[in-house]
């Protein structure tokens, strides 16, 4: 029977992580490096990121730029900004040559200034320098920021033989290959071939003859995240990057465009959370609280405001309308949940660009939904009512008004997040305590308001 090796993917265990440290303990380089050649450079980040400090820089130190300038990238943030202050300018700067350009970035912006110029100086490749520096000049969330300066690019006026001896000397410094970018004498973008078509072309064909012009691009200055939805539209693997005078400047690669997915799902999770700063658990007790504190007070004040709203109908609710105050709670839970489920729907169409048609008729379809859904649950609680209580005119005005804080939180829960994207403020700020709270008083005041209308009180 013939032996197969599966495929397992890397578990971190406690035995690895003390067989790391026992050996970083009795300084036995030979065998951590023999432990450790095995595995791929993102496990040995996941390793790095539950080692101590001291533990970390040592295997950092110990292992090639080759191997380590990756796991760099792969660290936890937090992780990488201590071992940075610990390695000198002159060893970042090999860490950082051996990493794509957009990579080399990305780390050497994470430094204070004058880190940055002493790093860039003791950089040796200088185009690996200049290109670097390029990078550097763009603003984080614009694709200038994000794309990488290794491609592979031809001209129209070469030959396919002519073409394919020249690309082998691009291709080594390209980790992957995914489009050749045709470009014109001056390096406008004007088309792309696959190796496909590179391959099963004629030797003395011109490059511009076999070359598609219908190429997909985004401008330098295009923002991230409409660059994410591009791709993802054309379920593209990458997508070259030019200027405003169609000049072929990078490209950037599907790797990219997951970290920036990956980070705006996290930013818009913390918003709907009600966390108003980028924050992670191991975040210091000062920096979790200016997170948290901001939307906390705002739920207080909404809080008060209810408070205020039930204290002005007290009088009105004496004797056997009493009961209704009971049900305050229960509304107010209904209102904030229909307004978070109906924003969270809007907020994930706006982020994928499904959110398409006139605001009217998205707010019309909503009050139906809510409609539906509100006389549903109010049949059911009116019945509730009149057999525990028996009275039915109290029945009545708590149903009734639970169908009307319905649509009214789900009108909120749509018009908000379409309102905050016209005025480009993020919408997910509204699924949070913003939608809650603003129903959680508006459901109450509505509520004891057409209460006091049907009971006549």
């Amino acid at each position: 029977m013939e032996e197969t090796q599966e495929n397992i993917q890397f578990q971190l265990s406690d035995e690895l992580l003390e067989n790391v440290q026992s050996l970083i303990s009795c300084n036995d380089d030979k065998q951590l490096k023999e432990l450790l050649k095995e595995f791929h450079y993102a496990d040995i980040a996941e390793i790095l990121d539950e080692l101590n400090f001291e533990e970390a820089i040592y295997i950092i130190k110990l292992l090639d730029s080759e191997t380590t300038s990756d796991v760099l990238t792969e660290l936890d943030e937090d992780v990488r900004e201590k071992i940075l202050k610990n390695l000198s300018a002159k060893e970042i700067a090999e860490e950082v040559e051996e990493l794509d350009t957009d990579d080399a970035a990305d780390i050497i912006a994470e430094l204070p200034e004058e880190r940055q110029e002493a790093v860039i100086s003791r950089i040796e490749d200088e185009e690996h320098k200049a290109e670097i520096q390029e990078l550097l000049a763009y603003d984080e969330g614009t694709a200038g920021g994000l794309m990488a300066k290794e491609l592979v690019k031809v001209y129209g006026t070469w030959t396919v033989a002519g073409c394919i001896r020249r690309i082998r000397g691009q291709a080594k410094d390209v980790s992957r290959v995914h489009s050749i970018y045709v470009v014109s004498k001056d390096e406008k973008l004007i088309g792309r071939l696959s190796l496909k078509d590179l391959i099963t072309a004629k030797s003395e064909e011109k490059i511009a003859e076999i070359a598609k012009d219908n190429v997909d691009y985004v401008n330098v200055n295009e923002d991230v995240e409409d660059v994410a939805k591009i791709m993802a539209k054309y379920d593209l693997e990458a997508i070259p990057v030019v200027d405003d005078e169609q000049t072929l400047l990078g490209r950037i690669t599907i790797d990219d465009i997951v970290d920036v997915l990956k980070e705006e799902a996290e930013k818009d999770y913390q918003l709907a959370a009600g966390i108003t700063q980028d924050v992670d658990s191991d975040d210091s007790i000062l920096e979790l609280t200016r997170a948290r504190l901001p939307w906390l007070f705002l739920g207080l004040v909404g809080g008060i405001g209810a408070f205020i709203i039930m204290e002005g109908f007290q009088e009105a609710f004496k004797g056997e309308a009493f009961v209704l105050f009971f049900f305050t709670p229960l509304i107010a839970a209904m209102a904030g949940n229909v307004g978070v489920q109906s924003s969270a729907i809007i907020v994930q169409g706006l982020a994928n660009d499904d959110v398409k048609g006139s605001v009217n008729n998205r707010l019309l379809k909503e009050m139906f939904l809510a409609a539906l859904n509100g006389v549903i649950l109010a049949i059911f609680l009116f019945l509730f009512v009149w057999a525990t209580k028996g009275e039915i005119q109290t029945a009545l005005a708590i149903s009734v008004s639970l169908v009307a804080v319905i649509i009214m939180a789900g009108l909120i829960g749509t018009f908000v997040p379409l309102f905050l994207d016209k005025r480009g403020i993020d919408p997910a700020i509204a699924t949070g305590p913003f939608i809650t709270t603003s129903n959680d008083i508006l459901g109450i005041l509505l509520y004891f308001w057409i209460a006091r209308l049907i009971l006549g009180i």
